[in-house]
């Protein structure tokens, strides 16, 4: 699915949102958190890496945008308590949550699943599956208390077909899938809560590098240039869209 063709973000469009973005010390993270910012939101950065969100941070704040918020997380080490007080600080300093961006992911290693480690296996479900599950029931309370709460999970297209090589990273983005689908469901008919994936296709990003080392500068497009469709599935203009797989393309 793909966002309407005459589909334009208005100035202010996500004016007074809180959204939470993970992975946001760089590539797709990044660029989402400094457009939603300049589209009005009040952005909360999430990453291990600190110096990252820094940067990001000092990039929003100098260029007009609401002041952000810093919340250094490793979601490979986190606790269910760690997810709980993460909600617990939310609450305290918004009272509420508007958007949840789940762009946070690990590779890992690109070999045949017969030769795939146990513990590398383990780690990637942890970043790429286990932590959106306990991020997103965490902050559900959260995302109930506004009037127009969306979840995107950011996936790709080796998440919605099997593709050799891809092990642990491919089925913990089919499972990004099916949980985005489950929650869909289970809150369509009770919540104003909505749920959906998006695939933004190859992306110059430090993941791809590691699968496409020797990929020329240039050939895929930067993390800026694929992430109105994320503004789209926040904003307002896609009430009511929910349990639905966006890609960047029509082909994708």
């Amino acid at each position: 699915m793909n966002i309407p063709d005459n589909w334009l973000p208005q100035d202010g469009l996500l004016d007074k949102r809180i959204i939470l973005i993970t992975g946001a010390a760089a590539g797709i993270g990044a660029a989402t958190a400094r457009r939603c910012a300049a589209a009005g939101a009040t952005v909360i950065l999430l990453d291990k890496i600190v110096r990252g969100l820094e940067q990001v941070y000092d990039e929003i704040e100098s260029a007009g945008g609401a002041q952000p918020a810093i919340y250094p997380m490793n979601l490979e080490g986190a606790s269910e308590k760690d997810y709980t007080e993460l909600a617990e600080t939310i609450e305290r300093e918004f009272g509420r949550l508007d958007g949840l961006v789940h762009n946070a992911a690990m590779l890992g290693a690109l070999v045949p699943v017969a030769h795939f480690e146990s513990e590398l296996w383990y780690r990637i479900m942890q970043i790429n599956l286990n932590a959106p599950f306990l991020l997103t029931r965490a902050c559900l309370e959260l995302l109930m208390k506004s009037d127009d709460a969306s979840v995107v999970f950011n996936s790709d297209a080796v998440g919605r077909h099997g593709k050799a090589y891809w092990g642990a990273y491919g089925v913990s983005k089919a499972g990004l899938e099916n949980l985005m689908q489950v929650l869909a469901d289970e809150m369509e008919t009770n919540t104003s809560v909505r749920f959906n994936s998006f695939d933004p296709g190859p992306v110059a990003t430090g993941l791809r590098a590691i699968a496409y080392p020797g990929e020329a500068p240039g050939k895929v497009p930067g993390p800026d240039e694929v992430i109105e469709p994320l503004l789209y599935l926040l904003s307002s203009d896609s009430e009511k869209v929910t349990g639905q797989q966006f890609s960047l393309n029509s082909s994708g």
